[in-house]
């Protein structure tokens, strides 16, 4: 609930939310954002992408050196790529992950399986999914057998990725959620892809994370969103927004709703609620 309009911490989202329909940034975010920088308050990206495929966007915006939640908070880090420092981070458990693929492969042959361990995203073979991905993100996936990579005790594992056709993938989703996980956490952020995360991992946990790290009261947050996996931290963010493109039970719980993503809807909440 909004409590307090002396915002001191941004947290964003970013496809859907600071990327338009053309996954591309708006003029005006970049000038907010400076601003914002001018007043000392910090803007964080928050997705479910992986580092690679932040990092081109938070250069573009200026981002650079400052930290960056990726997988969803599995993995919040700073730096430049090679150089990393990782501030926090919550991996799967292997044996679980096995269990997962091996579930996958055995019932659902036909769905795209990726890994992704800091920043390196693996996949067994190519197939439409994985280009369709790496056109988005710009990323480009190492081809390696993924149960000899589970071998690798100094590699952590942050996500899986699931990809496949909307029904197929529900139907996944509904098979692997009734199975006894200790550890993994299933959800979509798409209707055709599943993500596989530690349930120590969420939007929300990584603002309550930031906010620590930044010495920042909850209540002097803002959190910006535009799907499902945005609501948590949207919720408990001192002031939750919640973009026009957003589904409506997402926007339903919002404090504020903001133009959409085409419309430069982060620029507006950051001009209306924030540099006013």
């Amino acid at each position: 609930m909004m409590t307090d309009p002396a915002i001191k911490l941004v947290v964003s989202d970013i496809d859907g939310t600071i990327l338009d329909h053309k996954h591309q940034i708006g003029p005006d975010l970049k000038p907010a954002l400076k601003a914002l920088e001018k007043r000392e308050i910090p803007f964080v990206l928050a997705s479910a992408r992986s580092p690679l495929g932040i990092f081109p966007i938070a250069q573009e915006l200026g981002l650079t050196g400052k930290p960056m939640a990726c997988y969803n908070g599995a993995l919040i880090i700073q730096g430049q790529p090679g150089q990393w420092q990782t501030l926090i981070e919550h991996s799967l458990d292997k044996k679980e992950v096995s269990r997962i693929i091996d579930a996958v492969k055995e019932r659902f042959p036909q769905v795209s399986i990726n890994l992704y361990s800091k920043a390196d995203w693996i996949i067994e073979q190519a197939d439409k999914w994985s280009k369709i991905e790496a056109d988005i993100t710009k990323e480009t996936p190492l081809v390696q057998n993924l149960s000899l990579t589970l071998l690798d005790v100094l590699m952590p594992i942050h996500k899986l990725l699931l990809v496949e056709e909307a029904q197929t993938i529900q139907e996944l989703f509904d098979y692997l959620t009734k199975l006894d996980f200790k550890d993994a956490d299933f959800y979509l952020s798409k209707e055709n892809y599943l993500e596989v995360t530690s349930k120590k991992v969420s939007k929300e946990n990584a603002l309550r994370e930031l906010a620590d790290f930044y010495q920042v009261p909850l209540e002097n947050t803002m959190a910006l969103g535009d799907n499902f996996n945005d609501l948590p931290m949207i919720r408990l963010a001192g002031v939750g927004v919640a973009m026009a493109n957003a589904p409506q039970a997402v926007k339903a719980e919002a404090d504020l709703i903001t133009l959409s993503h085409s419309d430069e809807g982060v620029a507006y909440a950051l001009r209306n609620q924030v540099l006013m």
